[in-house]
C-alpha cells in the first residue's frame, strides 16, 4: 500500500488509540514550594554593541568601565564580562537569536533543511520549574527585530519554537490575572482540550512501517509536539485550583521602548519573586528602544555605523540605555526579598548578552553574567577565555551542570567554562 499526503492526513484524523501519556497516570498536583529555588534568566538583544567603546580593552579586575557600560559601575564587584565565546550553529548574522539558547547547527542536515534543537531555557525548566506554576517563561519583546527565526529564545524538545509572551501586558495576565471563569469551568475547558488531542492521536506502528526516514522524523516530531502540550494541559490542570497571587502593580496606558523593557523586567523580578517559575529567557525589542531614544533609523543599518559620525553616536546612546536598563534590574534582584530573607540576585544566575559583536561579526560575542546563586563564580572581572571561539554552549553546559541538571553534553560544547571559578 503506498502512503500518500491524503492517507497520512486520513489517519491522523481517524486513528481511534490514544496514544500514551507520559507520566499522566502518576501526575500529581504540585505542592507550593517551601524551599528558595534558585533562578536561571536569559536575556538576548538584538545587532551587539559599539565595537571601540562597550567592550573592555583588558582583562583581569573590572576597573573604569568603558563607555557603554558606565550605569554598571555600581555593580561592577558583582558582574563577570566574558570574552571569546562563539555560537558556532549560526552562520548568518540575520539569524540573530535563533539558536542562541540551543547552539544547534541551523542548516547542517541535507539540503540546508532548517532545525533546531531544546534550548537550555526549556532544558532547565523541566527540572527547576516542575513543582511550579510553569517550568519556564519565554518572553518577546514588542518587535523581534534583530532576532531572525522563532517566536521567542525557546525552543522545545523537538526544535519547535515556543511561543513567547509578548509584551508587559501579556505577561501581566499570565503572572497575575484572575480569570472569571469557575474552577468547574476551567476543568470542562481543560477536559475539552484534552479530548481533541485524544482524538488525532493513534497507533502509528503500521504508518511507520510505510514511511520513509524523513516522513518518520516528521511524524515523530508531531506526536513530541502533541506530547508536550499534553504535559503542559496536564500541568495547567493541576494548578487550576490554585489562586494566582494578588499584587499591587499597575499598568501604564503607554508601553513600549524603554518602558516596555523595563517594566518586563519589574514583573520578571515579581515573577520570580512570588515563585511561579524558576528560569525565564527575554528577547528585547531593539526597534521600538530606539525610537523612544529619539533615533529613528532602522536597527540594521543603524548596527552598520562603521563610519557615520551619526550612526556611531546613535549606536552609543542605545548601548547606554540597554546597559542602564540592565542596571536597574540588578537593583531589582537585590531590593527583591524571598522566604527565607535572601535577596533574588542572591538566589539568581543571569546571562545578558547578543549572538551578534557588532554589524555582522559573529565571534566573540558579549556576554555579562550576574547574580550569587552559584557562589563560586569570581565576579567584578573581565574573563578572556584561553581558547578563542569557545562554543557559548559550554557556558549553557556549566550553569546547567551547576543548577543539577543531569546533562553531559549541549549544544555544540566541547566542555565547561572553569575559569568562571577562579
Amino acid at each position: 500500500m503506498k502512503i500518500t499526503q491524503t492517507s497520512r492526513r486520513s489517519f491522523l484524523k481517524t486513528a481511534g488509540l490514544c496514544l500514551a501519556l507520559p507520566l499522566m497516570e502518576s501526575y500529581t498536583a504540585p505542592k507550593r514550594p517551601h524551599q528558595t529555588k534558585k533562578k536561571l534568566i536569559f536575556c538576548g538583544l538584538g545587532f551587539g554593541f559599539t565595537e571601540d567603546t562597550f567592550f573592555p580593552q583588558e582583562g583581569g579586575r573590572l576597573q573604569t568601565l568603558p563607555l557603554g557600560m558606565q550605569p554598571l559601575a555600581r555593580h561592577k564587584q558583582d558582574i563577570t564580562v566574558i570574552s571569546n565565546l562563539t555560537n558556532h550553529g549560526c552562520s548568518d548574522p540575520h539569524e540573530g537569536s535563533t539558536n542562541f539558547l540551543t547552539g544547534a547547527n541551523l542548516y547542517g542536515t541535507s539540503g540546508k533543511r532548517f532545525h533546531n534543537s531544546i534550548s537550555c531555557d526549556v532544558l532547565a525548566g523541566e527540572s527547576l520549574g516542575a513543582d511550579m506554576r510553569y517550568n519556564q517563561l519565554s518572553l518577546t519583546g514588542g518587535d523581534g527585530s534583530g532576532h531572525g527565526k522563532g517566536l521567542s529564545m525557546s525552543w522545545s524538545r523537538a526544535g519547535k519554537t515556543v511561543s513567547g509572551i509578548k509584551g508587559p501586558q501579556a505577561l501581566y495576565a499570565r503572572l497575575f490575572g484572575q480569570e472569571k471563569e469557575s474552577p468547574q469551568q476551567r476543568q470542562r475547558r481543560l477536559a475539552k482540550k484534552q479530548s481533541i488531542l485524544d482524538a488525532v492521536a493513534g497507533n502509528s506502528r503500521y504508518l511507520n512501517a510505510k514511511l520513509t526516514r524523513t516522513d518518520k522524523e516528521k511524524l515523530d516530531e508531531y506526536f513530541q509536539s502533541i506530547r508536550e502540550i499534553e504535559q503542559g494541559l496536564i500541568k495547567e490542570a493541576a494548578w487550576a485550583q490554585q489562586a494566582k497571587p494578588k499584587v499591587e502593580f499597575k499598568l501604564p496606558k503607554q508601553i513600549d521602548g524603554i518602558a516596555e523593557i523595563k517594566l518586563t523586567y519589574e514583573l520578571m523580578a515579581l515573577a520570580l519573586q512570588s515563585n511561579q517559575t524558576a528560569v525565564i529567557s527575554y528577547r528585547q525589542p531593539t526597534n521600538s528602544l530606539l525610537k523612544s531614544l529619539g533615533i529613528h533609523q532602522d536597527p540594521h543599518a543603524l548596527s552598520h555605523y562603521s563610519g557615520s559620525t551619526t550612526r556611531t553616536a546613535a549606536s552609543e546612546k542605545r548601548d547606554h540605555m540597554c546597559t542602564e536598563l540592565l542596571a536597574n534590574f540588578l537593583d531589582l534582584l537585590k531590593s527583591k526579598k524571598l522566604a527565607d530573607g535572601s535577596s533574588l540576585y542572591e538566589q539568581s544566575t543571569l546571562c545578558w548578552g547578543s549572538n551578534i559583536r557588532t554589524g555582522h561579526m559573529l565571534k566573540n560575542l558579549p556576554m555579562i553574567v550576574a547574580g550569587n546563586a552559584l557562589e563560586k563564580i569570581k565576579h567584578g572581572r573581565y574573563l578572556i577565555l584561553p581558547e578563542e571561539d569557545t562554543p557559548l554552549s559550554n557556558l549553557w553546559l556549566t550553569l546547567l551542570q551547576q543548577y543539577g541538571i543531569p546533562v553531559d553534553h549541549f549544544g555544540d560544547s566541547r566542555g565547561t567554562v572553569s575559569e568562571l571559578f577562579g
